[in-house]
């Protein structure tokens, strides 16, 4: 696992204007993100840390936010969304058993909900990963959690859907980009 930052992709951080009109910074995470991690875990209401981790902490312990701040910027990656000092969204992707395919995981603050950072992350994940040759993704979401089904179900083509013990299993891919209306000349 990588924990220094001497492949910091760059090109990854932008601002991005909210629904609301208000501005979030996307950035890769970094190793020192760690403490802040902790934090945003903190602030997260125990029904949003359950969907997130499926069991709710009462605290997210230190070393696991070590582990998930430090990625590769490659085969493991993570993007935040920050608002001030504040770590106020993450998303990100890990290796599976399945050479071709990552694993994806989301959460968004509570008070940031419904503001389209969910849509946001989900096209700036996957682009980066595309950029890195990868094409398949799989989540597993609570069969509760209609937001996050629904965002896949919308902006991703899902290949598989599995239910088994209340979540939902999904594979897909991205969906293909619309093609250009014809231009009559």
């Amino acid at each position: 696992m990588a924990d220094s930052t001497s492949h910091y992709p760059t090109e990854l951080e932008r601002a991005v204007q909210l629904r609301d009109g208000s501005e979030l910074r996307l950035r890769p995470i970094r190793p020192d993100d760690a403490p802040r991690l902790v934090e945003l875990y903190d602030r997260l209401s125990r029904h949003t840390a359950y969907q997130r981790f499926f069991t709710v902490m009462r605290r997210l312990p230190p070393n696991w936010a070590r582990v998930l701040a430090s990625v590769d910027y490659h085969r493991r990656l993570a993007l935040v969304g920050e608002h001030g000092p504040e770590l106020v969204a993450v998303a990100r992707y890990e290796p599976t058993d399945e050479p071709d395919t990552v694993e994806v995981a989301f959460v968004v603050q509570d008070e940031y909900q419904g503001k389209g950072i969910g849509t946001i992350l989900l096209h700036a994940l996957l682009d980066a990963a595309q950029a890195r040759g990868i094409h398949r993704f799989r989540a597993y979401v609570l069969a509760e959690n209609s937001r996050m089904l629904d965002l896949l179900a919308r902006f991703t083509h899902v290949r598989e859907r599995r239910f088994q013990n209340g979540v939902v299993n999904t594979l897909f891919e991205p969906a293909p980009s619309p093609t250009p209306p014809a231009r009559a000349s």
